[in-house]
């Protein structure tokens, strides 16, 4: 299914049923849509992210920039800035600190690509968990570049396989860069591995259900010692908050 065209009913029955789906950059842009222009603006943001200064295993591998939304329906507003918070259930090596990261620059926050990306699919979540079509949500959009040299290994979740403890989880590929591994790892609640694939092109994705589903990236290593080496990925979160 990653490689085919599909529609947003495939993407329906594929998470109520397995609770993920890995979508192939033209899938995803068929359902999102964007132009090559759009994405180019959209991805040279990730050149403008700033360090991530909370990692507890000391690492300096880790840049990015964090917005929150509330949602309903399509429609997002934007949050007044604040801390990105996980506990040690969900987040062992990070959880239970309030992490202040840079923001996300308006333009990108406001631009067509993340005003679709909402548009198309909060409406198939709130039918997925039976909630009204303009129920709020809380949402967490997180710009992520891992950096990796001879010198240190870059970790995209050095935390492992793990949950966000959200509702519905959204990974895009950005951009790879003089990298190799970076292999997505799909597992159940119960600790069953359920799926292994990479993220190679950009806009390749997947999404998930992360009351059902684990996930995790294997470290990326560098192929050229010479040349600036970096993984850029995109992760919008979605969470049920207030009455349907």
């Amino acid at each position: 299914m990653a490689g085919s065209i599909i529609t947003i009913e495939d993407i329906d029955q594929a998470l109520a049923g397995r609770g993920y789906i890995h979508l192939a950059a033209p899938a995803l842009q068929q359902i999102v849509g964007w132009t090559g222009e759009q994405w180019q603006t959209f991805a040279a943001s990730w050149d403008r992210l700033g360090e991530d200064r909370y990692m507890a295993d000391g690492g300096r591998y880790r840049r990015r920039r964090h917005a929150a939304f509330e949602v309903r329906g399509g429609d997002l507003v934007r949050k007044p800035d604040q801390p990105h918070f996980q506990s040690r259930d969900y987040n062992p090596l990070n959880g239970d600190v309030q992490r202040w990261f840079d923001a996300i620059e308006t333009d990108i926050a406001q631009s067509a690509i993340v005003a679709s990306i909402f548009r198309s699919l909060t409406p198939l979540f709130a039918t997925l968990d039976r909630r009204a079509p303009t129920a709020p949500w809380h949402s967490e959009m997180h710009q992520f570049r891992i950096e990796t040299s001879p010198e240190e290994l870059g970790r995209p979740t050095p935390e492992g396989l793990h949950r966000d403890g959200v509702d519905w989880v959204l990974v895009i590929l950005v951009a790879r860069q003089n990298v190799e591994e970076g292999v997505t790892e799909i597992g159940g609640a119960d600790g069953r591995r359920l799926g292994r694939f990479t993220l190679l092109d950009p806009g390749d994705a997947v999404l998930l259900d992360d009351r059902r589903i684990r996930h995790g990236v294997t470290p990326i290593r560098v192929t050229a010692n010479a040349a600036a080496a970096y993984r850029d990925a995109l992760v919008v979160t979605w969470k049920a908050s207030g009455a349907p």
